[in-house]
């Protein structure tokens, strides 16, 4: 059985579509709510507990989404970040290495 993944949402601005058309990521965006863009970078289960631990404030969706929420901005815009230098959505485990 394949592990489960957990999204964490970024929502995509008009700047940052702009920075992954750059990095070649465009087409990884979904369109969700009223044409706002979203990216999904996934975590395992043991990233999920990390960032559980980690990040006080983060909370883990258990009953509908199964995502991570509540992550403060500038958490999501290092993993944005790490996303377009990487040009890849697995960015976490190199990204909660530095916590």
């Amino acid at each position: 059985m394949a592990e489960e993944k957990f999204p964490i949402n970024i929502w995509v601005n008009e700047e940052r579509y702009e920075k992954l058309q750059t990095a070649g990521l465009a087409d990884m965006c979904e369109e969700m709510l009223a044409g706002l863009k979203v990216i999904r970078v996934y975590a395992n289960s043991a990233q999920r507990d990390k960032i559980l631990q980690v990040f006080p404030t983060a909370k883990f969706d258990s009953a509908t989404t199964k995502s991570i929420e509540l992550l403060p901005r500038e958490v999501k815009d290092a993993i944005f970040g790490k996303v377009v230098e990487k040009r890849s959505i697995d960015i976490l485990e190199e990204f909660l290495g530095q916590y």
